[in-house]
């Protein structure tokens, strides 16, 4: 086995066991398909339930392995295919049980808790059917059900069209620098080249050859993203949302007012950060400061880490953590698990997944930066809060909610960043570098992700209108939100406002980015008491982690001690803001 890359033996010892698996999932769809009007019987329904859960368990694992191959090489063709195989099995499998909903709402509430009551085996589904009679009103009857699966297969369309279209078919761009160097720019090493980059025409040079694609296809992406829409609205209308937005935030009964409050406060009261701009523009002594000059340090920062040297700083900052949470950091970037060198083809970013009783993995693009060290922290908070719901959850219950997500992960970044602050001997290029640090972690994961969520609030407002979408429309909005919130004018650097075409989460998955805001409000509030040694407050905290996917997410928030319905979780974060830009400007001066 390779060094540092995954080793997905765990799942599959090979191909033949994962296609065997994939084909004894297929063969369990027509025998779900077959208790069709059936599961107002007792019997029946028993039969079915622990038959979904099996069908479940070997759907995930396929499709971990699946997906998990491909990302390691986009550019693989038989990995194309052997996820096309999963995610048609996928479609097959909901439109065959497209009538569970309808049947299972028709028994009502209290018979359904009955036979719950009456069947401890099957508690686990107990969160499941209390969300499916909370969303009874945009059921809809089986016929409408099994005739809205037909169109299960296009639904992902825009986001598999975004996917081949930006990564099959990327190709990387190269240049050469005023100073003479010829480099390659990609999606994983763009940001570092700018960061190093002297001259203004450079940094603009390595940011076209970037955002070139884009404009390339530009039309294309205007399309995709209305495609994406039109798939959201489509839904909207078929089940009855009063709006997109709504569409999203019903399903976890997460009220309306959380979204609307988190925008509100973070486009109003962007002061702190037009300040950190002006600040940075000053220091950096240039005559305009453009997006992309975000990735400039004010201070030095010349040290880079090896993998191993990164991994062992974030168990350094763990150390006063028990020993429970320490042993589960160290098992998540155990080898085999931690895929962490950009390569070809490989998908750009990072993430983490897990869930039923899978081991969670780790992707990584690791190129030996601080921001890789904090990348490292981040997913392994993800991957240690999935431990953790697996521990305290049942496998039905283990699946967290994105609403939840960002809150372990940010929570280390916190604590991180906390622990290099806390280094002895600091000097002032060291305490420019951290507070910078601090500040570019509340400007994007606050900031910048509210902005994108008010972004996908716009663009939705005008397809429920029935606006034209198209990349015109999607750039002079960006470009107005940017002079909201930065204070920035992105159409002077010609090719910014595509932005949104770079987000893939705009595309895969709508209405996400804002939980980076909420989360990482919430962590934020969490680790302070953390930190301030606050009596149980700790132990609040792994309360939450092992509370998985087992309740809705604002109630398992408000237990932890954050209340995302009032404005004060968004304000402290804004005045946290305005602190650190105020020390900044000290250490500045």
């Amino acid at each position: 086995m390779a060094e540092h890359v995954w080793n997905l033996s765990t799942l599959f010892q090979s191909e033949e066991e994962f296609l065997n698996t994939l084909e004894e999932f297929k063969k369990l769809i027509p025998v779900l398909a077959g208790y069709q009007g059936k599961l107002g019987e007792e019997e029946s329904l028993t039969e079915f339930l622990k038959l979904d859960k099996k069908a479940n368990m070997l759907l995930v694992r396929c499709y971990y392995f699946a997906s998990m191959r491909s990302d390691r090489n986009k550019k693989d063709v038989n990995n194309a295919q052997d996820l096309m195989k999963v995610q048609i099995a996928l479609q097959q499998y909901s439109a065959a049980i497209s009538y569970q909903a309808p049947e299972i709402l028709a028994l009502g509430k209290e018979k359904m808790d009955a036979f719950l009551a009456s069947h401890p085996e099957l508690e686990e589904y107990s969160f499941q059917m209390e969300k499916l009679f909370n969303e009874a009103s945009h059921v809809l009857s089986g016929k409408e059900e099994a005739l809205l699966s037909c169109f299960i297969p296009l639904s992902g369309s825009a986001r598999n069209l975004y996917g081949q279209l930006t990564t099959a078919d990327g190709k990387p761009s190269t240049i050469t620098l005023s100073t003479g160097e010829e480099v390659t720019v990609t999606q994983a090493n763009w940001t570092s080249l700018v960061s190093e980059a002297k001259k203004p025409e450079d940094r603009q040079a390595i940011f076209e050859a970037l955002y070139s694609y884009y404009d390339a296809h530009k039309s294309t992406y205007g399309e995709i993203y209305n495609l994406t829409l039109q798939t959201q609205l489509a839904d909207v209308r078929a089940r009855g949302y009063k709006s997109i937005l709504e569409s999203h935030l019903s399903g976890n009964k997460i009220p309306e007012e959380v979204f609307h409050t988190l925008v509100r406060i973070a486009s109003t009261h962007s002061a702190p950060l037009k300040k950190y701009i002006e600040l940075r523009r000053k220091a950096l002594g240039l005559e305009k400061h453009r997006s992309y000059d975000r990735f400039l340090h004010l201070a030095e920062a010349k040290k880079h880490y090896t993998y191993e040297e990164a991994k062992q700083l974030f168990f350094d900052s763990i150390e006063s953590f028990p020993q429970d949470f320490k042993e589960k950091a160290r098992e998540v970037t155990k080898e085999g698990y931690v895929d962490v060198y950009p390569g070809e083809g490989k998908r750009s970013g990072a993430y983490s997944n897990g869930g039923y009783d899978i081991h969670p993995f780790i992707l990584l693009n690791f190129v030996g930066e601080l921001d890789d060290v904090f990348t490292l922290a981040h997913e392994s908070g993800h991957s240690i809060h999935t431990l953790y719901s697996e521990e305290g959850q049942p496998t039905l219950k283990q699946d967290y909610t994105i609403f939840v997500a960002e809150i372990a992960s940010t929570f280390n970044e916190h604590n991180l960043l906390d622990y290099l602050l806390g280094s002895k001997d600091l000097s002032k290029d060291d305490r420019i570098f951290l507070l910078q640090k601090a500040i570019d972690e509340i400007v994007s994961t606050f900031y910048r992700q509210t902005l994108f969520g008010h972004y996908e609030l716009l663009m939705a407002e005008k397809a429920e209108k029935g606006e034209p979408i198209n990349y015109q429309v999607a750039n002079q909005v960006m470009q107005d939100l940017y002079t909201q919130y930065y204070g920035i004018d992105i159409a002077e650097e010609k090719l910014k406002p595509l932005v949104w075409a770079y987000i893939p989460h705009l595309f895969n998955s709508p209405f996400y980015v804002y939980q980076y805001a909420t989360s990482f409000t919430s962590s934020m509030l969490i680790y302070e008491r953390v930190k301030n040694k606050q009596p149980g407050a700790f132990d609040r905290y792994i309360d939450l982690l092992k509370s998985g996917g087992s309740d809705y997410p604002v109630e398992q928030v408000k237990r932890a001690g954050v209340n995302l319905t009032t404005e004060e979780p968004y304000m402290a974060v804004v005045r946290r803001m305005e602190s650190l830009v105020d020390q900044l400007e000290k250490e500045l001066a």
